[in-house]
């Protein structure tokens, strides 16, 4: 598949129906956010995370283990590792994607105004069946503590 940093996906992620895209900016106009909004960076292995930040250490092994949880480090960044389904196998092909739930800002999933989006928008349909899960838990990590945010 040929990713472009223009594109947007509506996908079933490991927590959500979410919208995935290289451009933080276009996930943040569509949801009628602010456009410096942070946006999870979601990725598929954990050696990825050196990339863009550092783990401290008290907290390596809770990254590690943890599932459907994003972590905010001390650098600002949010990241979660996403560990299966084609959610996984999109990021493994295609690299890292900011994403954010398939929804308007604030609002429940409605499948028609999210494919509307996609439609508006020329983005890519990724899968066929999209449910609202529970969006990931949210830690802020810092040297010495974590808190969770959501």
């Amino acid at each position: 598949m040929d990713v472009k940093n223009s594109y947007i996906y509506l996908a079933q992620t490991d927590t959500t129906a979410g919208f995935l895209s290289k451009n933080k900016e276009l996930l943040n106009r569509i949801k009628n956010r602010a456009l410096n909004k942070p946006c999870i960076i979601t990725i598929a292995r954990l050696c990825e995370l050196q990339n863009f930040t550092h783990i401290p250490n008290k907290y390596k092994n809770l990254v590690r283990k943890a599932k459907k949880t994003s972590f905010i480090y001390p650098n600002g960044k949010t990241l979660r590792v996403v560990h299966e389904g084609k959610h996984r196998q999109f990021l493994l092909e295609n690299g890292w994607f900011y994403s954010s739930s398939a929804n308007a800002h604030g609002k429940k999933f409605d499948e028609a105004w999210a494919k509307k989006i996609i439609d508006k928008n020329k983005g890519i349909i990724l899968d066929e069946e999209f449910f609202e899960g529970r969006s990931s838990v949210i830690y802020k990590l810092s040297r010495l503590r974590r808190r969770k945010i959501r």
